[in-house]
């Protein structure tokens, strides 16, 4: 009866000895997807932050935020991560499972927390902050099991918000990013022609999206040798399946006369641009026609919207006039563009820079944001389907850049098998 206790005891023993921490510099360091300068500019920009409200280091735990920062994106899998800035470092903190990589992603330092003991992250990140203070996090990240933990594990710490503040740095795309997000945009146009090149009558929806997403990867591949090819992805919707921006991939069968949704979304360094077409296969009705003509009415209308000291609320407001005129405004179905940078379809959102309604940002060039307006209509109405186009583009001193290529509406989007 004493054997469990007595083996429970040597495992208490060897637990104890095992380490909390670890600095693993396997290889070297890689390749980051921008410059040194740029990474500095994105230090010094949070700092001049923290020194204006005295806040001694922050605690970053989203993706987008660790990225952005630190040019390294994580893989969660139910483990915690973070990246801790001060007035004179970086460190990103990362589980044992993932070995060096994120010390050779990261641009700056990395600790490394075990499993051994369940509180190893704590650990980890009280090694790193100051005992005392103020600690910026993002409040629209940390959930409530996340906040109890931190305000018992550093309770003479005053935590503050700094979601907003990073977003608000985000929104501004350098040169470097608007170059590498133009990059991308071709990538995507690369994703849209293999889409099309795909598109069959009897083909299924998974093997044009499959054909688009190698295609891609292999793009990218050429384009970044450094980079990590991960999160590149390509919906392609048909027939009722079009109802949604975001509905996922099936198994259903392209039938003629279908209405299609090309959805490109190349990804690198966590970076997001997107390619949104609708299509056609063989035919189209003539009110589907119609009201694909409306779409990209709205959508170069649009376009021509987007332009420094725009407000977003008021380009919705104007489109939603055109939607008004032809009868179909209750048919649109979300907001008519959204900034891009560090974001995918789990991580990340520059809620601020959305055109819709609700949102008083003001257009300022070195911003980066889409036109994809949308109208779905249900099965039960003539024209069923949804519409939905979709370009990229620069905010300028004197009006915006398009960085996407690939045509749109019924004169080239008929696809003949």
């Amino acid at each position: 009866m004493n054997v469990p206790f007595e083996l429970n005891s040597r495992a208490s023993s060897i637990d104890s000895a095992m380490p909390r921490l670890q600095h693993w510099q396997n290889g070297e360091k890689a390749q980051g997807t921008f410059s040194s300068s740029e990474m500095d500019r994105r230090h010094a920009a949070m700092r001049r932050h923290m020194a204006a409200e005295n806040i001694d280091a922050c605690l970053f735990t989203s993706y987008h935020g660790i990225c952005y920062f630190g040019d390294f994106l994580y893989c969660r899998f139910g483990r915690k991560y973070g990246l801790v800035i001060t007035h004179d470092g970086v460190t990103s903190v990362s589980a044992a499972i993932d070995g060096s990589q994120p010390w050779r992603r990261t641009r700056g330092d990395n600790i490394i927390y075990t499993d051994w003991n369940r509180d190893n992250y704590w650990y980890a990140v009280r090694s790193l902050c100051p005992a005392r203070g103020r600690l910026g996090i993002e409040f629209d990240d940390a959930n409530l099991e996340f906040r109890q933990a931190l305000s018992q594990e550093m309770p003479d710490v005053d935590i503050v918000d700094v979601s907003a503040a990073a977003m608000q740095l985000r929104l501004i795309k350098s040169t470097e990013e608007i170059e590498h997000i133009a990059a991308m945009a071709e990538i995507a146009d690369l994703g849209g022609a293999a889409c099309v090149e795909a598109t069959a009558v009897g083909v299924a929806e998974f093997e044009v999206a499959a054909h688009s997403t190698n295609t891609m990867v292999r793009a990218i591949a050429a384009r970044w040798p450094h980079a990590e090819l991960m999160d590149t992805w390509t919906w392609f919707q048909s027939g009722i399946n079009t109802d949604g921006a975001h509905n996922p991939l099936t198994s259903r069968r392209i039938e003629a006369g279908d209405i299609l949704s090309l959805n490109c979304f190349p990804m690198v360094g966590g970076y997001y641009v997107a390619l949104e077409r609708t299509l056609f296969a063989e035919f189209a009705s003539a009110e589907h026609e119609r009201l694909w003509a409306i779409n990209c009415e709205v959508h170069d209308a649009g376009k021509n919207l987007l332009r420094p000291g725009a407000l977003c609320s008021d380009v919705a407001r104007q489109l939603n006039e055109i939607y008004a005129s032809y009868g179909v405004l209750q048919h649109r179905t979300f907001g008519y563009g959204h900034s891009f940078g560090v974001l995918c379809h789990y991580y990340g959102r520059e809620a601020a820079l959305e055109l819709r309604e609700d949102s008083q940002t003001v257009l300022e060039p070195g911003m980066v944001v889409s036109m994809e307006p949308m109208i779905m209509l249900p099965e039960t109405m003539p024209g069923a389907g949804g519409y939905r186009e979709h370009d990229i583009l620069v905010i300028t001193e004197e009006g915006n850049q398009n960085l996407t290529g690939f045509p749109y509406g019924p004169e080239h989007n008929v696809v003949q098998s």
